[in-house]
């Protein structure tokens, strides 16, 4: 019978369970990107094993529906400090609170207080985060009871942002001190744009008000490389550890994926390739000293105003001579803060975000940003700032050089860019896979279809290459001719290798006559003129996997994946090879050819 058929038995059983303190807390570790280290954990709770109310879901709905909430909520947050305490956790404690058990009559301020010191844990270590399960409507009891946590140490933390009834009013509202950013948010950003276009603008807001973002539900190792990337602090997600009863105090986390800075001669590929040294001033630096440093400094457009290394704003030099050009400014203003000068909303990117990532956020923003640069940051701290002027320059730079070296017919990067990419890889010991695909009996087929036809079959090729690579790890590039390479970093690269095959074997069905492709085959002259039964177009891949040290150089890799591509090539069909041998064969003399 369902227990939500009896309210007073339902009741009854979870007193029960609260009396006999039969609830179990897990904990789900906070990594900080800063070191790879646990920032904290988050406490959560589960009801026993064997009954209905061991999800969390049926047991708050049920407390909720007959009328213990407060209850439950005060029993959950001392078992879970119970046993961090117990187990000697490092960090901090993320603690769920539902906002309506804080506006609840029943609540009673100074009992979680209570908890610490029987356990004899610092408040400061516990962060009260909100967990927005129903609409918040009374905001001043809300703001009143979290003013009450504050004033004894706690921090606030909002959880689930973006997924909730209000939960950017509450932000602005409360003013907590981390923010969760929902998982949907998170699952899956790598390949979407505008996700992390919304991620980025969290942090964006975070940055400029002194909130720390924490990023939930990271399962994969490239959306921890794209949250790595926009300067988010904090990760959590069973990429980073799955909730335990006893999780581990050490995690270790691999963050060896974050973007290495450019190489001697590759030019400048993210913003820390554009910082410019310029000196700051702090929030309370005189608005008279300021207009003293512009008036010296001719070239000087912009102070950033900075604080604990924390950016805060910016002071622009139009604006700043523009001000005090009136008069009396410096007999009523000149004495005050600088602060109430600065732009207080600059855009602010760390140095590991990509030149094209940069490009579309400052074209797609405000107009300013171009004209008054940006401040550089790495993990929220202050490095110096860059130029409108400077990333346009090297965003052409990066697009000439592009197209110097792009085939012209998929306009793909060609051999020069493929070498340069292999060689990056190998010099920073990072693990890849090389794919070289080959279209096969591809010259009959331009000698009975013709040329255009053949650069339309060459062109899908390219397409689906694309299509098939996840564009914020992987590498395409077309050798010549039929031949292209992929460079994945994806994990799944062999599901993605088998679906792009199978694709390639329906689409190509329309290149040929009815004819032709019922019979299998069509006659065209061999390579000595002799007519042949030639058969229709097929894919054949090559496989290497690349591990740290395998290879000296770009040349044994090619070479290893010119024999798999070999290897491939001798299986009717679209087929794949993976070349299994782990001795690197001999070096080609010259780069791959078609």
């Amino acid at each position: 019978m369902n227990p939500l058929l009896n309210l007073d038995n339902l009741r009854r059983d979870l007193e029960e369970i609260i009396r006999e303190k039969r609830l179990s807390a897990l904990f789900q570790p906070i990594a900080s990107l800063h070191d790879g280290e646990a920032f904290g954990y988050e406490g959560l709770i589960r009801g026993p094993s064997t009954s209905f109310l061991h999800s969390p879901i049926n047991l708050f709905r049920c407390a909720e529906q007959v009328g213990i909430l407060p209850l439950l909520d005060f029993a959950c947050r001392r078992a879970i400090i119970e046993s961090f305490v117990a187990q000697n956790l490092p960090g901090r404690l993320f603690l769920n609170v539902s906002p309506a058990c804080l506006s609840h009559p029943d609540f009673h301020p100074g009992a979680t207080l209570d908890i610490l010191r029987e356990t004899g844990m610092a408040p400061q270590r516990v962060v009260i985060e909100l967990t927005e399960t129903q609409p918040t409507h009374d905001y001043e009891q809300l703001k009143e009871a979290l003013l009450h946590y504050r004033e004894m140490g706690f921090r606030i933390a909002l959880d689930d942002l973006g997924e909730g009834f209000s939960s950017l009013r509450l932000w602005s509202e409360l003013k907590p001190d981390f923010v969760k950013i929902d998982k949907y948010f998170v699952q899956g950003l790598a390949a979407d744009a505008q996700k992390r276009q919304f991620v980025r603008s969290i942090q964006h807001i975070a940055l400029n008000i002194g909130t720390r973002v924490v990023a939930e539900g990271i399962e994969t190792p490239q959306e921890l490389q794209v949250v790595q990337r926009i300067g988010i602090a904090f990760a959590q997600g069973y990429h980073i550890g799955k909730p335990l009863a006893h999780p581990p105090r050490h995690i270790a986390l691999d963050l060896s994926e974050t973007p290495s800075p450019p190489l001697p001669g590759q030019g400048h590929r993210n913003a820390g390739g554009l910082l410019v040294t310029v000196d700051t001033v702090p929030p309370s630096e005189t608005s008279n000293a300021v207009y003293q440093r512009f008036t010296e400094a001719p070239q000087l457009y912009a102070i950033p105003v900075v604080e604990n290394q924390r950016p805060l704003g910016l002071l622009k030099r139009h604006e700043v001579l523009e001000f005090f050009s009136r008069p009396f400014s410096h007999e009523l203003h000149g004495s005050r803060a600088c602060s109430h000068l600065m732009d207080r909303a600059p855009l602010i990117v760390e140095q590991s975000m990509s030149l094209q990532e940069l490009s579309q956020m400052v074209t797609t923003a405000e107009r300013r940003y171009l004209a008054d640069g940006f401040i550089i940051t790495q993990n929220g701290h202050y490095q110096g700032m860059g130029t409108g002027h400077d990333l346009v320059r090297a965003i052409t730079e990066l697009q000439i050089r592009a197209a110097r070296y792009a085939n012209p017919l998929t306009l793909l990067p060609g051999n020069v860019p493929i070498q340069e990419k292999l060689e990056t890889l190998l010099d920073e010991a990072r693990p890849f896979t090389m794919v070289y695909f080959d279209l096969d009996y591809f010259k009959p087929y331009n000698d009975v279809y013709g040329y255009v036809r053949g650069d339309d079959m060459i062109r899908l090729t390219g397409e689906l290459l694309m299509r098939a690579a996840d564009p914020q790890t992987d590498f395409v590039g077309h050798i010549g001719g039929d031949d292209f390479v992929v460079i994945f970093r994806s994990s799944d690269w062999h599901e993605r290798c088998e679906a792009l095959l199978e694709e390639f074997a329906q689409r190509v069905s329309g290149f040929f006559y009815a004819e032709h492709l019922a019979a299998g085959f069509y006659d065209a002259p061999d390579r000595c003129g002799i007519m042949q039964q030639q058969p229709l177009v097929t894919l054949s891949a090559g496989v290497v996997e690349v591990e740290p040290g395998q290879f000296e150089n770009h040349h044994q890799v090619a070479a290893a994946a010119t024999h798999a591509k070999s290897m491939a090539k001798q299986s009717a069909g679209c087929s794949l090879f993976i070349e299994r041998r782990r001795q690197p064969p001999e070096p080609l003399p010259a780069p791959i050819a078609a």
